[in-house]
């Protein structure tokens, strides 16, 4: 039996994603020199995903 085109990874099709996990979000921000040290991780500001 063949497997529904939804269930693909998406490395396999190629789509890029919208939504960060939490410890990318952090990354990012740590990036843009918007996160210090013991700031909390709940709450964080909305991050788009980099270009």
């Amino acid at each position: 039996m063949s497997q529904h085109p939804s269930y693909k990874s998406n490395a396999a099709t190629g789509a890029k994603r919208n939504v960060l996990k939490r410890f990318e979000r952090v990354e990012l921000l740590k990036k843009r020199g918007e996160w210090k040290t013991g700031d909390r991780v709940s709450g964080l500001k909305k991050t788009k995903p980099e270009a």
